[in-house]
Formats: structure tokens, C-alpha cells, sequence
């Protein structure tokens, strides 16, 4: 099969990146400085991932946030504008067929999806969707994280005023004509942002970026490590078809008031679980030494 390959490809391939299948696409999974290097740059400076392997959908008309809900936990009513929200895709037993984000911005609901999950999304919205719904699948934008606490103060040297944009907010920028859409998120447990941009435009703004000096290429072995080290969930890891949010540990994620919706599938399973009833939980284990914790089950 023939891997997709991000706007950065050429880009990344030029600056010794080593390359990886990844969820159907070449990917960089570390550059020579190696993955140790740009997890602590990322942890004590700033870290520049390429993620636009992950897909970008936007839903449209007056139906989108009924639609929506009946698909997962979350009250897309209390979603304001320029905000976003942590979120899942939930089958009939709330396993999670993907674990995603919400925005809202000019009225549209914008979502990030798993690069792995894309098609089963997709035809999963399209199965759904009604006649007061609209959805586009964004290909022609790229998605960039800068991770580290670093971060904010390369995104301001660049000319961009984030005054205001707190965690988990959403907001359109001009960076001398080049348009992005910003949030303050991310996945490696420290303050970070992640831009989406024109395809054309994504290497001109990695270029500005890496003039920071405490700004560096990383790929996607730190990305685990670092997501690892926070405690955050990988989708076919952590989650699955067959875990729950609430069983992953993630029930801060659901609105306790959709619980009672007839329209959430499961909702029943997830009161019980809440109640005690989980079955298996998520824990978290500290090694002792430098030795690498393994599955041999």
C-alpha cells in the first residue's frame, strides 16, 4: 500500500529525518538529534511536531450540534465560541471508536480526528449526518504542534499576539498574510499550541519557527515518550473499541448531564460504570530504574 505523505515530506526527508509507516502514512519518527534530545528540548524549550497526518473536518448548518451529540458525550451547547473540548466517537457498549477534539469557530464545528481512525470516522459522520448538516474534509491544511514552555514566547517573536488565548481556546491569527487557526493545546503535557495552515504556506512558517533557537524538529518516538511521561491516552493503547472512557480513566472528558439523554447510545453503561462498576481500570506504573517497562502478557 502507498503511504500518504504530509506538505513536509520533502521538508523533513532534507533534514535527516528518519522515516516510518505510521496509520498509512510516512511519517518522521525522530531527526538526528535523536529522541531523547527532543524530548527534553520539548520538556525545557519548545518542540515542533508535524501532525497533519491527523484529518480536519468541519460540520456546518443548524444541525450540528444535535447531530453531534448523538454521536458522543459531550454538550456541544456548552462548546462556545472559540473554545475546544476533549471528546470521544462512542459505539453502542461507549467503546471508543476514536478519541477526538471539538472547536467551535465562526459558528462551524471543527474536529480533529486520529490519522488511523480517518476513514472509519468519516464513514461513520456520513452514516449520521441529516439534511440540516453539512461536512468538509479539510486536505488542504497542514497541522503543526509547538509544544514546551518555550512555545508562546516563539509564537509572539514571530509577530503573533496570543494576549488572552487561554488553554483550550480557539482563535484565527494573520501572520503577515499568511492565515492560521491556532489553539492553546496539545499532547505532551506542557503548554503548547497547534496551528493549522495552508498546505503552501506550512514550510515557510516551520522555517520562521526554527529561527528560535529554543525551538527544534522533533518526531513522533518523543511524541509517546512525552504523551507516556504525562499520563495521556494513545488511541489503541489506552483506548479501544472495548474500553470506555471512564474504564481509560478519562471521565473528567464526559458531560455528567448527557448521562440521562436518550439519545446517547450506552449512556445506562456509563452511569454504572461511574457508580463502580468499571470492570478494568487504567493505572499508571513507575519504574524503579532505568529498566523499560514491557507487556509480556
Amino acid at each position: 500500500m502507498d503511504l500518504k505523505r504530509t506538505p513536509l515530506y520533502d521538508f523533513h526527508v532534507a533534514n535527516g529525518a528518519r522515516m516510518v509507516p505510521f496509520a498509512g502514512w510516512d511519517m518522521p519518527v525522530q531527526y538526528s538529534t535523536g529522541i531523547k534530545a527532543e524530548h527534553l528540548a520539548t520538556r525545557n524549550g519548545a518542540g515542533l511536531f508535524d501532525v497533519s497526518h491527523m484529518a480536519q473536518i468541519e460540520i456546518s448548518g443548524t444541525g450540528a450540534n444535535a447531530f453531534l451529540e448523538r454521536l458522543t458525550p459531550t454538550n456541544l451547547s456548552a462548546i462556545f465560541e472559540g473554545q475546544v473540548r476533549y471528546s470521544f466517537f462512542l459505539n453502542d457498549t461507549v467503546g471508543v471508536l476514536d478519541d477526538l477534539m471539538i472547536a467551535r469557530l465562526d459558528g462551524h464545528l471543527h474536529l480533529v480526528v486520529n490519522a488511523g481512525r480517518t476513514s472509519l470516522d468519516i464513514t461513520h459522520l456520513r452514516q449520521n449526518l441529516d439534511d440540516n448538516t453539512h461536512m468538509n474534509f479539510n486536505e488542504d491544511r497542514a497541522l503543526l504542534a509547538l509544544q514546551g514552555p518555550n512555545a508562546a514566547e516563539v509564537l509572539n517573536n514571530l509577530g503573533l499576539d496570543l494576549d488572552g488565548l487561554q488553554f483550550m481556546d480557539f482563535r484565527r491569527f494573520d501572520l503577515a498574510g499568511t492565515p492560521l487557526v491556532v489553539s492553546r493545546s496539545g499532547y505532551t503535557g506542557e503548554d503548547g499550541f497547534e496551528i493549522s495552515i495552508f498546505n503552501d504556506n506550512a514550510q515557510s512558517f516551520v522555517n520562521q519557527v526554527l529561527k528560535n533557537e529554543n525551538a527544534i524538529l522533533c518526531g513522533l518516538g518523543c511524541r509517546d515518550s512525552l504523551r507516556v511521561e504525562a499520563g495521556l491516552s494513545l488511541y489503541g493503547n489506552e483506548i479501544n473499541e472495548n474500553i470506555t472512557p471512564i474504564q481509560a480513566g478519562l471521565s473528567w472528558a464526559l458531560d455528567k448531564n448527557r448521562l440521562d439523554d436518550e439519545n446517547l447510545n450506552g449512556s445506562n453503561i456509563l452511569s454504572e460504570q461511574l457508580m463502580g462498576t468499571k470492570g478494568i481500570v487504567k493505572i499508571g506504573i513507575t519504574p524503579v530504574n532505568k529498566t523499560m517497562l514491557r507487556n509480556n502478557m
